[in-house]
């Protein structure tokens, strides 16, 4: 029997020279390994995705939302500044100082250094349409006034 040679009774693709690199757990006492559900993976990861992604374009659209009141506001600068310059003004108005911007009764606008309040019984404008205050760029900063003067 000593010239036998030994037969091993467990297959060979079971038998390996690097136990720690199996599938499997190659002894009783070896980690337990789990597969996992690839599919659940894969969804919780599409789902962490598209949150994020929705997270970061709705911040884009904020900023862009912001950026375009901007330019809208910086156009409707232009075109008071622009209807200011057209307007009667009897004086070189200084940056950084207040002004009143009325309409007159025919239509035609005027720029003042008398406020609304200052005008004392006679009031010769038809309505005070903003206070203005020049800025550095020579455009007006505004706020607008929606009231009507009525004569008594």
């Amino acid at each position: 029997m000593a010239n036998e040679a030994f037969v091993n009774p467990i297959s060979v693709d079971k038998v390996t020279d690097k136990p720690g690199l199996l599938e499997y757990a190659h002894s009783v006492g070896g980690a337990l390994i789990k597969p996992e559900d690839k599919g659940k993976m894969k969804g919780r990861a599409v789902t962490a995705m598209r949150e994020q992604t929705d997270l970061q374009l709705s911040q884009l659209y904020r900023q862009m939302q912001l950026l375009a009141e901007q330019a809208t506001a910086i156009r409707n600068r232009v075109e008071v500044s622009e209807r200011i310059y057209g307007a009667q003004m009897g004086f070189e108005p200084i940056v950084g100082h207040t002004y009143y911007f009325y309409e007159k009764k025919d239509g035609t606008d005027v720029l003042s250094m008398i406020a609304p309040n200052e005008w004392g019984r006679t009031y010769p404008f038809r309505r005070c349409v903003a206070t203005v205050r020049m800025m550095a760029d020579h455009t007006w900063d505004v706020v607008y006034h929606d009231s009507e003067f009525t004569e008594e």
